[in-house]
This record gives structure tokens, C-alpha cells and sequence, in this order.
């Protein structure tokens, strides 16, 4: 981290090489025995970058950067069990890391006056103790994504100055004390349980006269449960701010993480056809060709699902009221089987990206699948077999061994793994190392434990029951978006 924000002075008693940041009391670092816990290089002056490697931080729970020079996007790798995060005041811009969405801990979430733009994505479900979320003197747009009704113990919420669109309704039963979504593009008329709190409201489109009555059979409208201080303390530092988010439901979730799978592999499989076999003539060419679902055995590789349980399954059907229409009976040949038959060769780009994944030995691998043990084996396709791995921290991993006839340029094997470890998405599977030794290739990936979409879309039992039209639907635009 002292590298890459390229040696500042001002950080007192660091070193790029050696030195005990606990033992020696570097500037802005707090530890608890030998284990680091705060880091706090607020209003420093400090530019550069972050680094690569705070996921190792296992112990920080606060790291607040604020009012420094930073920019460029938030860096994707954060220690992972924060419960403070301060990014206030740089000139980040981009959207907001996945990441932050993983940090059950977190309690308090600043990035306020930076040039942050976008839309949030679904990814604040699985926040239960964040209170206080400024998103405010950004340039977000978009609507207020469902899963911030999700946010239960959310007490200090400050969006304003942003460009947010559509209604409040989701804010409606969270236990807020403090709201401020002035100088945004709001609409539709404020939820009742939001009038008794310090609500801050100007700069809006609402919608003025009595409000429509709910629909039959909801029930009536009421504060949530206060089981927190309200305590005037609990404002972010450095101005109001916003936030911004994104969420699903149990249905929700599960569509997510359905169409998780299938896109890391889809990502991976058609990387490497692309590199070696597709022109750009043919790109145009096939933008206007149907398309249609991978064969079987090529679903079958797409890694393995992870769903809550069979009770979130079933509200994900229920909760679906739109009526759709199965696709006519004709099929197409898939793009697989036709047109990437015969395309020209093109040049190999070369790639300067970094390669943000880990590296791992053939040893490591063969130790943690038993030597590719046939009891490890989890999936099988074209590009090669899947196998679990169990390491020594106790961690199981998937590991994609690629077959050579599935790499025909091995020099592009770093190329996409490159490509790859840059893709950060809630419908995509995260890369988390790969192997390049001896001549074998493997990609490492998150492993999800409950079977393939090949199983969830094709087979069911007295315990599954076979996934509706519309869930079925409901998996393919998640997985759209993925690619998109």
C-alpha cells in the first residue's frame, strides 16, 4: 500500500520494505496486539492508489481515506470484515465495489462528495447492521433499488445532490431518524411512516393532494420497532451525504445467484473462442444471428448454483406475476455449432491490464483435489473438467482444468486471465486464482455447492419441483445482464 501511494513522507515511520507497523506505531495505524484494526489517513493529502492486497486485512474493522487526492473507481479489493469504511471527499468516480455488499459487519458507509455516477447495484441485501449510508454529493442516478428495504438497522441515510429518479416507498418501514434526499429527481407522493422523522425533502417533483389508497388487503402503514439509540451523534463526518442502492428479495437472490454460474463460465468459454477464431466482421455478423442455449453437455460445466433453500425457491415462484409466453417450437443451431466453425484467425491483442488474482502451483491444485480425484469431479464440457478443491484454511474452491484443445494459443492464457479478474458483478462468479505451470492451464473460481443450472433447469424430485416459465425467464435476464 506505501508503494502504491507512491512513498508519501507523510506517512511517518512507513516502510516499503520490512518494518512492524504495530511495533514502530506508523502513522494513521492502530493494532491490537500484532494484528493491524484501524487504518485512518484522513485529510493527509496522499494520492496514488490503494494497492492490490488489502483483502489480506483481516483484522481492520475502520479504514477511513477521506479528504485525500485519490481517484480513478474505488478499488475492488477491501479488507473484507470492515465495520467503518470513510472514502468521503476524493474524487472516486465509477460505481460502488461489489464488495462492500459482502462486509456483513459494516455499520457505517461514507463515500460522499465524490464523482461517483451510475446506478447501484443490486447488492445491499445482506447489510443487517449498517446504520448510517451517505451517498450524498454524487452524481448517482437511477431508481432506489428494492433491497434497501432490507437495510433493518438503517437510522441515518443521506442522499441528496444526487440524480436519483422515482419514489421513496422502499425507505417507507425502515427505523430512520435521519433522511435527506434533497436536489434529486424524486416523484410520487411520501410514504406516511417518514413524517415524523428529520426529513429532508426540497429540490423534488412530489406528487402534491392525498395519496392513492394502498391496495386491498395491505396492511396499514406504521413506524417499524425502535430497538436503537437515536442519538444526535450518529451524522457522517464531512458534510450530508447520500446513499444509494440496490436490492433483491429471496426471488431475487436466488435469479442472482442462478445466473451467477452460468456467466463465469459463458464469460471464460467465450473469451478464449473469441481470441483465437473470431473477426470483427463476424461480431457485426452475429449480432443479427438468434440466439440460442448452449447443448447440455456445456451446461452441465456452468460451475455449481448456490440458493438459500427450497422455501426460497419457492417464494422466487411465487413472487412472479407477469405472464410469458414460451418460445415457438422451431430451434436454431447455437452459435457454438455454426458460427465459430471456420472464422479467420486475428491478430492476438496484447493486454498491459493487471492480473488482480492470486497465483497458485500445480502442488497446491493436485493437493486440494486429491490429484484430480474422479470423486472431486463436479462438472464436465468442452472446455474442460471442474473439480472441488478443499484447501489446507479449510476454503473450497472450484478449479477449471482446461483442456489444450480448448486453448489452442496457450500464450493467451494470461491475456484472459487478465481480462477475466477485472470482471466484478453480482451475476458473475468471481476468478480467484489461476495456474500456469508445466503447461497446464486452470482458472480458480468461487465455489457454490447446491448443483449446476443444467440440474435446475432440467431435472427435478419429490424435493425440487421443476422451475416455471417465468423463473426461467427471470435466470436469462439476470444472466443478460451479467454479460452486458
Amino acid at each position: 500500500m506505501y508503494g502504491s501511494l507512491n512513498s508519501p513522507q507523510q506517512l511517518t515511520k512507513w516502510s516499503s520494505t520490512g518494518g512492524d507497523p504495530c511495533g514502530e506505531s506508523w502513522k494513521g495505524i492502530s493494532c491490537s496486539g500484532s494484528r493491524v484494526t484501524e487504518i485512518k489517513l484522513s485529510a493527509l493529502g496522499l494520492s496514488g492508489s490503494l494497492g492490490y492486497q488489502l483483502t489480506s486485512l483481516t483484522s481492520v474493522t475502520n479504514f477511513d481515506i477521506s479528504n485525500n487526492n485519490f481517484g480513478n473507481q474505488i478499488t475492488y479489493q477491501l479488507p473484507p470484515n470492515l465495520q467503518r469504511l470513510n472514502l468521503a471527499g476524493n474524487s472516486f468516480n465509477g460505481g460502488i465495489p461489489y464488495s462492500i455488499s459482502l462486509m456483513a459487519p459494516l455499520k457505517y458507509l461514507n463515500v460522499s462528495h465524490n464523482q461517483l455516477q451510475g446506478q447501484l447495484n443490486d447488492m445491499f441485501g445482506q447489510l443487517p447492521a449498517l446504520s448510517t449510508l451517505d451517498f450524498s454529493f454524487n452524481a448517482m442516478t437511477g431508481n432506489l433499488p428494492e433491497s434497501f428495504s432490507l437495510l433493518s438497522s438503517m437510522t441515518n441515510m443521506y442522499l441528496q445532490n444526487n440524480q436519483f429518479t422515482g419514489t421513496i416507498d422502499v425507505l417507507a418501514n425502515l427505523p430512520l431518524d435521519n433522511l435527506n434526499v434533497e436536489n434529486n429527481h424524486f416523484s410520487g407522493w411520501i410514504p406516511d411512516q417518514l413524517k415524523n422523522i428529520n426529513f429532508q425533502k426540497d429540490g423534488n417533483s412530489w406528487d402534491s393532494g392525498p395519496a392513492p389508497p394502498p391496495p386491498p388487503g395491505t396492511p396499514p402503514a406504521s413506524r417499524p420497532n425502535r430497538n436503537h439509540n437515536s442519538g444526535g451523534n450518529n451524522r457522517p463526518s464531512d458534510g450530508g451525504g447520500g446513499s444509494k442502492k440496490s436490492g433483491v428479495g429471496a426471488g431475487g437472490v436466488a435469479g442472482i445467484v442462478i445466473s451467477l454460474l452460468v456467466v463465469g463460465a459463458i464469460a471464460a468459454f467465450f473469451i478464449m473462442r473469441r481470441r483465437s477464431r473470431r473477426s470483427s466482421a463476424d461480431i457485426e455478423k452475429q449480432d443479427n444471428q438468434p440466439f440460442t442455449p448452449l447443448a447440455s453437455h456445456d451446461m452441465q460445466e456452468m460451475k455449481s448454483i448456490q440458493t438459500s433453500s427450497t422455501a426460497d425457491i419457492k417464494t422466487f415462484e411465487t413472487s412472479v406475476s407477469i405472464n410469458l409466453r414460451p418460445p415457438p417450437i422451431d430451434r436454431h443451431k447455437s452459435f457454438d455449432e455454426e458460427d465459430f466453425s471456420a472464422k479467420p484467425i486475428v491478430p492476438k491483442k496484447v493486454s498491459t491490464a493487471p492480473i488482480n488474482v492470486r497465483s497458485y502451483s500445480i502442488a497446491d491444485l493436485q493437493m486440494a483435489t486429491d490429484s484430480f480425484s474422479v470423486e472431486n469431479l463436479i462438472g464436465e464440457g468442452s472446455i474442460g473438467r471442474v473439480y472441488r478443491a478443499q484447501f489446507d484454511d479449510g476454503k473450497v474452491l472450484a478449479v477449471k482444468k482446461i483442456n489444450s484443445s480448448a486453448l489452442p494459443h496457450p500464450e493467451d492464457f494470461m491475456d484472459i486471465v487478465s481480462e477475466i479478474s477485472q470482471l466484478h458483478h453480482p451475476n458473475v462468479t468471481e476468478l480467484v486464482g489461476y495456474c500456469s505451470e508445466h503447461g497446464q492451464y486452470l482458472q480458480v473460481y468461487e465455489f457454490h455447492k447446491n448443483g449446476s443450472l443444467h440440474d435446475f433447469l432440467h431435472l427435478s424430485d419429490e424435493y425440487n419441483k421443476p422451475l416455471t416459465w417465468n423463473t426461467r425467464v427471470k435466470i436469462a435476464l439476470g444472466t443478460a445482464r451479467g454479460l452486458e
